[in-house]
């Protein structure tokens, strides 16, 4: 029996973009019933409008929604400032609130919303239901809160617990956002291929296939990323000859580093 079996008030979830939307889909996958869940969403898709359909209730004023048990808050974070007081009727003193949105600190939702949040951060795999999310709750977020808020993460991949509100940032820059680096990373390899003198069909093929198969086998194994590196790479070889190159002074550790630094900056500059 899933745990959002258990859910026994209404789960109102605002906004339903591509991140609200992989979180609707992975709730009604693990069985949360359709006849408990509101959509907040002012533009919605045609896909959202197929669930209204059959029983999922759309945009309905606060006070007509029934024990609200959680909000959940996908709106983006650029957005919240000014959707945040059109959210507050939906969310008690005691209600769940739990919010997805980058560089939006618990003091913000709290001050907005009130509630009882939690800060998470999923990423774009959630839409395939392999997404992995980092969480953490506000003091005042009770042992079965929490255990409510982990079942609703839970339905779009693996999920995190961290203590410290302040890792969220990097948080965001390393998992938020790597699925952008890892898509980078098949894009410039599929041209660095063309260079090589490879057609251009066969090496975005390539490429393509390379990463998620990879990908794929550091999920399966239980190896670390170094070792299965290292066991790619015979002394002497192909693999040696480009490593030396990514693995060069200027190479892909200094330019990752940027690349989360700069992340990690931003997700901070956006709570302010």
């Amino acid at each position: 029996m899933s745990a959002l079996q258990n859910i026994t008030g209404t789960i109102v979830l605002a906004g339903a973009g591509r991140m609200g939307g992989a979180m609707l889909t992975g709730w009604l996958a693990r069985g949360l019933d359709i006849r408990k869940l509101v959509v907040i969403e002012p533009s919605p898709s045609p896909e959202i409008g197929g669930l209204a359909k059959k029983g999922v209730r759309l945009n309905p004023a606060p006070q007509d929604i029934e024990a609200i048990e959680a909000l959940v808050i996908a709106v983006k974070p650029q957005s919240f400032r000014e959707a945040g007081a059109a959210l507050k009727p939906f969310s008690a003193s005691s209600t769940l609130v739990v919010s997805i949105m980058a560089g939006t600190t618990i003091a913000l939702l709290e001050q907005v919303c009130g509630g009882s949040v939690v800060r998470a951060m999923p990423n774009t795999p959630a839409a395939i239901g392999r997404g992995i999310t980092v969480a953490v709750a506000a003091k005042k977020v009770s042992a079965a809160q929490r255990a409510t808020a982990d079942a609703l993460l839970s339905a779009i991949g693996s999920v995190e617990w961290v203590e410290n509100e302040n890792l969220m940032d990097a948080v965001t820059a390393v998992s938020g956002s790597g699925p952008a680096y890892v898509f980078l990373l098949a894009e410039e390899l599929a041209r660095a291929g063309v260079a090589a003198g490879l057609p251009a069909e066969l090496a975005t093929k390539l490429a393509r296939e390379t990463v998620a198969g990879s990908g794929e086998l550091l999920h399966r194994s239980d190896l670390a990323s170094a070792t299965l590196r290292q066991n790619v790479t015979s002394p002497g070889g192909t693999t040696a000859a480009a490593l030396e190159v990514l693995m060069g002074k200027e190479g892909l550790q200094q330019l990752m580093i940027r690349a989360v630094a700069a992340a990690t900056a931003r997700s901070k500059a956006l709570a302010k």
